[in-house]
């Protein structure tokens, strides 16, 4: 039920992000959901692509700095407190969001987040008992 997400260090300089996003796409990667968070010096972009291991192969043959992290990507309602409804089950278990960030679909009915959390197991278990779907990486890489 977890799906790969690719964090990748990036330097703050002009174009970095360029060349990190081509370097996916020329090995035929297409990318699902993106977040980046930055400081002063650099960054950390987080990606959630359709073939995260070949993704990891070529940022890593292209010297950068990468790591593939097990994240939660859970199917909200998408009306006014899905959200807040959502996020509730998960707090309600005491588990921990280190972080989250949605990403679109083609589906209008659903919103999509992927999360981070201290303990994957307590939040499926969380959100499952709450009526949210749970989606295995098969689903969100084809997104």
């Amino acid at each position: 039920m977890y799906i790969k997400q690719l964090s990748v260090f990036v330097e703050n300089k002009d174009g970095r992000l360029a060349e990190i996003t081509t370097i996916i796409a020329n090995a035929g990667i297409d990318i699902r959901a993106l977040s980046i968070a930055d400081t002063t010096d650099f960054g950390i972009l987080r990606l959630v692509v359709d073939k995260p291991y070949e993704a990891e192969k070529a940022l890593k043959d292209a010297g950068l700095t990468v790591s593939l992290t097990d994240v939660i990507a859970v199917g909200i309602p998408d009306r006014p407190g899905g959200f807040a409804e959502t996020i509730s089950s998960v707090a309600d278990k005491d588990v921990g969001v280190e972080y989250m960030y949605a990403f679109i679909s083609r589906d209008h009915d659903r919103a999509y987040l992927i999360m981070r959390v201290a303990d994957n197991e307590k939040a499926i278990s969380a959100l499952k008992s709450h009526g949210c779907d749970i989606l295995d990486g098969d689903s969100v890489y084809k997104l």
